[in-house]
């Protein structure tokens, strides 16, 4: 555990930036990635295919290129993020919070996939019996699909949060590589591969970079079989 005390002042900001962008575009991506799961398992209307389409491009598109888009649309000069700046004193550019929304746009497609797979898999019927016994839809889905797609929900915040925790390229476009504000563990990694010398502390940031995905893998699998237990027993 020696090398983890070698950590310099710099390489810890990195360590605990990282988890606090991951936790924050984890949380804030949570309520729209349900309710956008919800309307591609459920919804019956024109433009579905190009909605999953949208939802999927951070997928598909390099991460460089939605990093670009982010900085026109909520850069300083850019129609979201002037009005953002005006009017709520929010800024994403060259900020913390720039970079979770970065890692927040790129890891949602896969929260949203394993939300709505969840969904896909519940019973209609549960929620058709509950309806014909007077509980209205929004009950119904607090009560009983909620509670069902809650392995779902797990498993895909966990997704969100591994990667947005790994997220580089839409990143370092939208904030740059600013230490201490924007430089998270991949940043500062590659950072580290650029000067001479900089092996030991890019071998050290990787194996914590591995380290925290593991666990969060890890706590995916416990949380999902508690509440997959939890269920049965009721």
């Amino acid at each position: 555990m020696q090398w983890l005390l070698d950590l310099t002042p710099d390489e810890w900001n990195a360590v605990r930036l990282s988890i606090k962008v991951a936790t924050w575009a984890m949380v804030v991506s949570l309520p729209f990635g349900i309710l956008v799961a919800l309307i591609l398992a459920r919804g019956r209307f024109w433009g579905k295919s190009i909605l999953n389409g949208i939802v999927h491009l951070p997928l598909i598109l390099p991460p460089v290129v939605t990093g670009y888009l982010l900085l026109l649309s909520f850069g300083k000069r850019g129609p979201a993020g002037a009005f953002l700046a005006e009017h709520f004193g929010i800024v994403f550019s060259f900020r913390w919070t720039g970079a979770a929304l970065a890692c927040g746009v790129m890891a949602f497609p896969l929260m949203v996939r394993a939300i709505r797979l969840s969904i896909e898999a519940v019973d209609r019927r549960l929620e058709a019996a509950a309806g014909t016994l007077g509980a209205n839809p929004l009950w119904v889905f607090a009560t009983i699909t909620l509670p069902l797609i809650l392995p779902g929900i797990i498993a895909g915040m966990i997704l969100c949060f591994a990667k947005a925790m790994g997220e580089f390229g839409a990143t370092i476009t939208f904030v740059s590589n600013i230490p201490g504000e924007t430089q998270t563990l991949p940043s500062a990694i590659y950072t580290f591969t650029q000067v001479p010398g900089g092996d030991e502390g890019a071998l050290r940031l990787t194996l914590i970079s591995i380290g925290i995905a593991m666990l969060a893998l890890i706590a995916s699998e416990v949380l999902a079989r508690r509440v997959g237990r939890t269920m049965e027993i009721e």
